[in-house]
């Protein structure tokens, strides 16, 4: 006999999570499962996932702090991660999106034999990858995730002054410390461009980081800017490529 499908379930709605229990024991006899834990939210379902090893995680779309679509892009990105059910309240026409990218999902109200069929496909499914869950929330992402130690941490968007890459990592600099991102410069610039702006091939700034510049004579001859940045002493060098583009975007929000 195979071992019980270890199932956690992630939904802002207690009511919702209590029903998923129920049908979870009502269906036990047929798809044998083990509830390993619950959350409410999306940073809460990361912070206990640290913790317990599951198979299949349900997830609802629709919570507050992170919401399941972006739960979903930080698990996909980290090791042995269960595959990932939605559950949603989306009329079938916004669900077909989730089908199309071979994504499970449980429509509220969600019933036994839909949910049974589910997990048996979650448990014979590969996770899905980012690029897919990226297509199904084109929006940006309000944390990145970083593995430290086995385990997962977020880092809000928002704390991030710059993004460097080096090697075949990108470091992320907040003002209290560094992380190191195993992600794609170009991607983050496309799906962060309202944000961040590149002042170097290597480098992205936040916009709102910006404390001015500073003009510097090489012994070439040649001037040279680099960004100030608040509440760093770190100045970044603006290529001669990028300076054209960075001082018009600049100019137009006052910090030129």
């Amino acid at each position: 006999m195979s071992e019980p499908l270890r199932v956690f379930i992630v939904d802002d709605e207690a009511p919702a999570r209590a029903r998923l229990k129920a049908l979870l024991a009502d269906i036990a006899a047929e798809l044998p499962n083990e509830l390993v834990g619950e959350a409410a939210n999306g940073i809460e379902a990361l912070e206990r996932l640290e913790a317990v090893s599951a198979d299949v995680a349900l997830v609802d779309i629709r919570m507050p702090k992170m919401d399941g679509i972006e739960l979903a892009r930080h698990l996909a990105g980290a090791e042995h991660a269960p595959a990932v059910v939605f559950t949603t309240a989306y009329d079938q026409y916004a669900v077909q999106a989730f089908e199309l990218n071979a994504i499970d999902y449980l429509v509220k109200p969600v019933r036994a034999q839909r949910l049974a069929a589910a997990l048996e496909k979650a448990r014979r499914a590969a996770p899905p990858v980012r690029e897919a869950l990226a297509s199904l929330a084109p929006e940006a992402r309000r944390h990145l995730s970083v593995s430290e130690r086995g385990r997962i941490l977020l880092i809000p968007v928002a704390d991030i002054l710059y993004l460097k890459a080096e090697l075949k990592y990108v470091t992320a600099r907040t003002r209290e410390r560094e992380h190191l991102l195993d992600e794609s410069l170009t991607h983050l610039e496309q799906e962060f461009a309202i944000r961040f702006i590149r002042v170097h091939r290597n480098c992205l700034v936040a916009r709102d980081a910006i404390a001015g510049f500073e003009k510097n004579a090489a012994e070439d001859g040649e001037t040279h800017w680099a960004v100030l940045l608040s509440g760093l002493e770190e100045k970044l060098p603006v290529s001669r490529r990028q300076w054209p583009a960075v001082k018009a975007v600049i100019a137009g929000e006052g910090k030129a």
